[in-house]
């Protein structure tokens, strides 16, 4: 069950509307790896969480934080937009400071929206529901839940820079800082699953159906000019799991076949002449 308080998650202001910045924060309201992303896969992973309850309760408690984000955001670019109009891109044309500031107004906000946020992007994209990842395996959902988290900071720190709105700037630091405890939390449950199950993915595969593969499970290919990637963690030491040690091939050789599809029947008529390729 899930109630609505009134007063928002932080305090939201502007000292001035700008709706260019506005379109602008629509990429963490409504992008790939925006606040609408987040808050749906984390509610996502949490609806189909099983096993430890502790796991369920986190997801669910930071997806519903995230949807007072989406609020929050919301109520930011509602701020941003306040007093635009059809006419001030008419007249931006006229006059080039004008021009520049009103000249990125996204139509939508003024067409489709009434002045308020919308579910895309900063180029109008509508969110979808690929964006999320909800695999059923907490290990992987929270490695992709850290993905998301720096992804989205990233953006959250660039639009900070983009505005000298102080009061924007603001509601920016308080989302910096969730963020920042966000990631230090998908951080400590993927520590606390790998000390559990193992750091691949998924730990349940039986090992021994591997074993065929084994030494390409611990083989660090070079397939680029030169041997700097040779330098990395990756190519030297034990792997994190102690399993066994990397390798480093440096002019790694194909081991399989030459495969060369058979014509289909020409009932698909593909027009391939079967005499040429039987030969």
């Amino acid at each position: 069950m899930f109630r609505h308080q009134k007063e928002l998650q932080f305090e939201v202001k502007v000292e001035r509307p700008d709706p260019l910045f506005a379109r602008q924060v629509q990429e963490v309201l409504g992008g790939q790896f925006g606040e609408m992303t987040v808050m749906m896969q984390y509610l996502f992973q949490g609806f189909n969480c099983r096993g430890d309850e502790k796991y369920k309760d986190m997801l669910m408690d930071i997806g519903t934080e995230e949807i007072g984000h989406v609020e929050m955001l919301c109520a930011l670019i509602s701020q941003l937009l306040d007093g635009a109009k059809p006419e001030d891109q008419e007249q931006a044309a006229k006059d080039p400071v004008t021009a520049a500031i009103m000249g990125g107004i996204n139509p939508q906000h003024l067409l489709v929206s009434g002045l308020g946020g919308l579910p895309t992007s900063s180029t109008g994209v509508p969110w979808n529901g690929s964006y999320i990842v909800a695999s059923g395996n907490l290990l992987a959902d929270m490695r992709s839940n850290l993905h998301a988290e720096s992804q989205g900071r990233l953006q959250v720190a660039r639009l900070y820079h983009m505005t000298q709105d102080e009061s924007v700037r603001a509601t920016l630091r308080k989302m910096l800082a969730r963020d920042r405890y966000h990631q230090y939390q998908w951080m400590a449950a993927i520590q606390e699953l790998e000390e559990k199950n193992g750091v691949v993915v998924p730990a349940s595969f039986p090992p021994e159906a591997e074993q065929e593969s084994q030494p390409e499970a611990y083989e660090f290919w070079n397939l680029s000019e030169g041997e700097e990637s040779s330098e990395g963690l990756w190519a030297t030491g034990s792997a994190p799991d102690g399993t066994g040690n990397y390798v480093y091939i440096s002019n790694p050789v194909a081991k399989g076949q030459i495969y060369s599809a058979k014509i289909p029947a020409t009932e698909l008529h593909h027009d391939l002449d079967h005499k040429t390729f039987d030969k």
